[in-house]
């Protein structure tokens, strides 16, 4: 028992190793902080005659997720349609569009069953210590230099919802930094990309103090602003959603396979792409090989399109397309 003690205090001693609040005292050394859960919001649309749905109202998902009316919404013709913030953070708050909701309380002249107006996004769990820690071990291994390009993913990296992230100097012109991100639980029902237009930080100081471009919306607004407080005073920083490039495949030998089989070869895909996926960036044909390879039940197996490693245009982030079999 002593001696599992003591490997547990060695465990914590080191950041490498360190969990939980112990994780969060070596971060905080470097200013990195555990990033924390975030709640989902959307918008709800019930069927009604008149009436006013207050704020503060509380809507109950099938499952017993709750959300709150963000302002009071009033009927106009046969609807109301009110926005609502997840009651607790984290991505349990996330639902598809038409997912069926009730409101907790009844109101005259408003029919208490409604349904998401599109899928409810922004919800995120507290970050793990996988990812936290290897903010943490990072921000030891790379000193900042106030505005390198490692200093922008470390930064974009730090922001609630953001996974992934990477950075194009000079990706739209001579003192431009492009960041590209992407938000895989937040915005899982849309793959994990980015929901809004690109732009830069509404707060950008530009000639009498007007934004030097186009004011990003949405997630990439969200992101832009969290930045313009940490870049050098001179950059002109895009926040910016990669395109998804959808790559089809065409794998032979495997016409016979199972739909367990398959559905593990799309996981494989999608997988290399995740961990290997860059805006502009290329994917080896022989990681996905491998990958397939690794799956019980696929030996003899050829791809035969692509049939080369896999190159995306500037910006253009991979992912699946479909699979066929022949």
């Amino acid at each position: 028992l002593h001696y599992g003690y003591l490997d547990w205090i060695a465990k914590q001693a080191v950041p490498w190793t360190a969990t939980d609040e112990y994780l969060e005292a070596w971060g905080a050394l470097k200013n990195v902080y555990r990033k924390p859960a975030t709640a989902a919001t959307g918008s709800i649309t019930f069927p009604g005659s008149s009436g006013t749905i207050p704020a503060g109202t509380t809507i109950v998902r099938g499952d017993g997720v709750t959300y709150t009316a963000n302002a009071s919404a009033t009927v106009s013709g046969t609807s109301v349609t009110v926005a609502v913030t997840a009651t607790v953070a984290g991505s349990s708050g996330n639902c598809a569009s038409g997912t069926a909701m009730t409101l907790g309380t009844a109101i005259t002249g408003i029919q208490s069953g409604g349904a998401a107006v599109a899928a409810f996004t922004g919800g995120a769990d507290v970050e793990n210590n996988t990812a936290f820690g290897a903010r943490v071990i990072a921000a030891f291994q790379v000193s900042p230099q106030g505005g390198a390009k490692g200093d922008y993913q470390t930064w974009t990296l730090a922001i609630p919802g953001v996974t992934r992230a990477w950075v194009a100097p000079n990706g739209f012109g001579t003192g431009t930094v492009v960041v590209y991100f992407m938000m895989d639980n937040s915005e899982s029902a849309y793959s994990g990309f980015p929901q809004g237009t690109n732009g830069v930080s509404q707060y950008d100081q530009g000639p009498g103090g007007v934004p030097r471009g186009v004011v990003a919306t949405g997630d990439q607004l969200t992101v832009a602003n969290a930045l313009i407080s940490l870049q050098p005073v001179t950059a002109l920083v895009y926040a910016c959603a990669p395109i998804a490039n959808a790559i089809n495949f065409t794998i032979s030998g495997l016409s016979s396979s199972s739909t367990t089989t398959r559905n593990a070869i799309a996981a494989a895909i999608s997988g290399v792409f995740l961990a290997n996926g860059a805006p502009g960036g290329t994917i080896n044909l022989s990681a996905i090989e491998s990958a397939i390879a690794a799956i019980p039940g696929t030996a003899g197996f050829v791809i035969t399109s692509p049939t080369g490693n896999i190159a995306n245009a500037a910006g253009n982030l991979p992912v699946l397309g479909t699979v066929t079999y022949v």
